[in-house]
Formats: structure tokens, C-alpha cells, sequence
């Protein structure tokens, strides 16, 4: 008699970590947009510093991780260095709030025109996917690109708030759509057909 070997359970399928990581965003965005409307306080921005790193970062990078190991490279990445951006700007708000150590703003504009270079890449590979997510992603490099404005040569914040809270709501929208899709087993809120589909 052959015995038979056991063969182990497979795990189960990992769930979509998107709505997670969007809503981080969506609410993080919400908070930081309307301070800089000139609707919360301007002054003290270490408030901000909590809402950057739990929602802005940690809930992307457990979106990145879970990503990564559903072997979507595209949310793996976009998730986890939009996280690592987020808790650089926590530390960037902490060092001169909590230490009373100033510094040059110009190197933090310099390290967002790194992050906006990355983030224009993000932008064409996401022509690929959905047009909820270009959305996003256009809103991400509008904001990123008016921040650097505002470093830089004293842009008013007004601008950095109108598309941190139009990313805001497409991220909203979004996590909304992946999120009500999933659990109805149809479309119930649509996130559009891709934009560009290579030969």
C-alpha cells in the first residue's frame, strides 16, 4: 500500500490592501489641505505630525507590504515609498518643533524633486491601470510640484491645499470604489478602464 502524502493547505488568498492605504492618504491629505486653506493652524504644524505618520505612512507602508507579497509591484512600490515620504515628513515637521534645531527648507524642495521624479514615473505606469488612480496621481504631482513652489520661492500655501484636497477626495473615491466593488461582487462604484494598454 502507497501512502499518500499529505499535501499542505494552501494559505489563502491575500485581500486588496488599497482601500487601506488610500483612505491613510485621503485623510492625512484632508488635514494637511485644509491647514494650508489657512483653516486649521498654521503655526504649530507638529500637530500634523501624528496624521502624517499612523494614517500618511504606516497605513500605505501595510498596504506596500501586503503589495509586495501579492506580487503587485506597482502598489508595492507607490504604497511603501509614498510611506517612507510621509514619515520624512513627519521628522521634517518633528526636528525643528520638538528640538528648536532650524534648518535650510531648501534641502527638504530638493528631496521632494527627487520624490516628484519618481512620482511622474508612478503617473505613466498607472496609465496602465485605472483612470481613478491617474486622477490620484496627477493630484499627487500637482501638490508635490506646488510644495516645491512654495519652498522655494514663497508660492502661498493656497495652492498646495487645493490639491491636497482634490487627492483627497479621489483617494476617498477610490478606496470607496475598490472597497464597495469588492464586497457587492460588482461595479458598484466605477474606476474606469485603463488609458493606455501597450501592443
Amino acid at each position: 500500500m502507497v501512502e499518500k502524502k499529505e499535501t499542505p493547505n494552501p494559505s489563502p488568498p491575500l485581500t486588496d490592501p488599497a482601500p487601506l492605504g488610500l483612505i491613510g492618504l485621503a485623510v492625512a491629505t484632508l488635514v494637511l489641505g485644509l491647514t494650508d486653506l489657512g483653516l486649521g493652524s498654521s503655526i504649530d504644524k507638529s500637530l500634523m505630525i501624528p496624521w502624517a505618520i499612523f494614517l500618511g505612512a504606516t497605513a500605505q507602508l501595510i498596504a506596500g507590504i501586503i503589495d509586495f507579497k501579492r506580487k503587485n509591484i506597482f502598489g508595492g512600490t507607490a504604497f511603501t515609498l509614498y510611506a517612507m515620504l510621509w514619515y520624512s515628513v513627519a521628522l521634517t515637521l518633528y526636528i525643528p518643533a520638538f528640538t528648536g534645531v532650524g534648518f535650510d527648507m531648501t534641502h527638504y524642495a530638493f528631496g521632494l524633486i527627487g520624490f516628484l521624479i519618481f512620482s511622474l514615473i508612478l503617473t505613466v505606469a498607472s496609465l496602465m491601470t485605472n483612470k481613478v488612480l491617474v486622477i490620484i496621481l496627477v493630484f499627487i504631482d500637482l501638490a508635490i510640484g506646488m510644495l516645491i513652489l512654495n519652498i522655494l520661492t514663497g508660492l502661498s500655501t493656497v495652492f498646495v491645499g487645493t490639491f491636497l484636497i482634490g487627492l483627497s477626495a479621489s483617494s476617498f473615491y477610490g478606496a470607496g470604489a475598490v472597497l464597495l466593488n469588492t464586497m457587492a461582487g460588482r461595479v458598484v462604484l466605477p474606476l474606469g478602464k485603463p488609458i493606455w494598454t501597450p501592443a
